[in-house]
């Protein structure tokens, strides 16, 4: 039987992950550092592990005897004053990748992000040099902006003032760069085995279990009627379930040091949230915010303290992408957003967030 740990089993990718893992028939661990916490999977037999991946030891001790290791946790700062918190994001990262060499995991299964995604019509230096590009072999130039971007684009750190966007960037160039070193130690001593580490880039996640409202407040507010505006942008998303599945899947035929892309929809902001909107029978938002209107709130939220309006900034990012590697390789399924919308607002309103 396979034995897996889930790091951030009791947040919302996390706990799906463990859901479909168990599904699967696996022994599931999961890494807390609150006791108690249980997230949204408290029905699942799950064996529940105090750790923190700050402690090398804690990491060792939970992922002995387990084959995969699924790391979908850490520092991820979102205050535009806390830039230099990538810094911790990057020590955790090694202490999981040294944990799990140490306990003799076979396979990491990364949860990275789609801000790690560049844009598509810019030179791709692809060479050794992690702090360009974390994909080795030749330079390659795309000189067209009319494909969708993919796992061959890579975001630039410093474009943009975002600690989240540099934090994981950094963490993910961590996990490229082991899987490249222990890939070639491991062929240059004859031998097989060593650390496999395999990353996922999933886009905006929605759907039921997001126990900590970490992406759900825009949906949630539509859904009560409170969300008057949209951006003029686009965005991607996928179902949490089908993103947890596309990780076990990866876990068990994923290649290593590869990163894989789940997106199921790329959709204007009007037309997301007016879907929103539809399944849950009020109006849809109409006001359209962009130009200098846009420009003015960016200004106005990043001079409230604690305020997160700042990351607006990164509007000029967001870019449709491409899933065709992750449908290809990892049989991600995609599920129709109206379906992904009606379970999610379901789920909230078992829990009383919805009348």
């Amino acid at each position: 039987m396979v034995r897996c740990l889930v790091l951030g089993a009791a947040g919302f990718i996390g706990g799906q992950i463990a859901r479909a893992a168990v599904d699967r028939g696996w022994q599931v661990r999961g890494l807390r550092r609150r006791p108690g916490a249980v997230g949204a999977i408290g029905d699942l037999d799950v064996t529940w592990i105090e750790g923190d991946l700050a402690s090398c030891a804690s990491l060792v001790t939970a992922m002995l005897d387990c084959e995969i290791v699924f790391h979908c946790a850490g520092a991820y700062p979102h205050d535009a004053r806390q830039i230099d918190a990538s810094t911790a994001a990057v020590e955790q990262m090694r202490h999981v990748l040294a944990a799990a060499r140490e306990a003799g995991v076979r396979r990491l299964v990364y949860t990275s992000s789609f801000t790690t995604i560049g844009r598509p019509d810019t030179e791709i230096a692809r060479s050794n040099d992690f702090s360009r590009s974390p994909s080795p072999g030749t330079t390659e130039v795309v000189t067209t902006d009319l494909r969708l971007a993919d796992e061959r684009d890579f975001y630039v750190p410093g474009t943009v003032n975002d600690p989240y966007y540099e934090a994981k960037w950094a963490m993910e160039v961590e996990a490229l760069q082991a899987a490249r070193r222990d890939n070639s130690e491991t062929r240059s001593l004859g031998e097989t085995g060593g650390l496999e580490v395999v990353v996922l880039c999933p886009v905006a996640v929605f759907g039921p279990g997001d126990v900590h409202l970490s992406v759900s407040q825009p949906l949630l507010m539509t859904a009560q009627g409170r969300l008057p505006f949209y951006l003029d942008a686009t965005f991607s998303v996928v179902d949490v379930r089908d993103a947890a599945e596309a990780h076990v899947a990866a876990a068990e035929r994923g290649r290593s040091g590869a990163r894989y892309i789940l997106c199921g929809h790329n959709l204007t902001m009007r037309a997301g949230l007016a879907e929103i909107a539809a399944v849950a029978g009020v109006r849809p938002p109409f006001v359209k915010l962009g130009g200098p209107l846009l420009q003015a709130v960016i200004a106005a939220g990043s001079l409230i303290p604690g305020s997160n309006a700042a990351y607006l900034r990164t509007i000029p990012l967001w870019r449709p992408v491409s899933n065709a590697q992750a449908v290809a390789e990892l049989g991600l399924r995609v599920r129709p957003f109206a379906e992904t919308v009606r379970d999610a607002l379901a789920w909230f309103r078992e829990r009383g967030y919805l009348k």
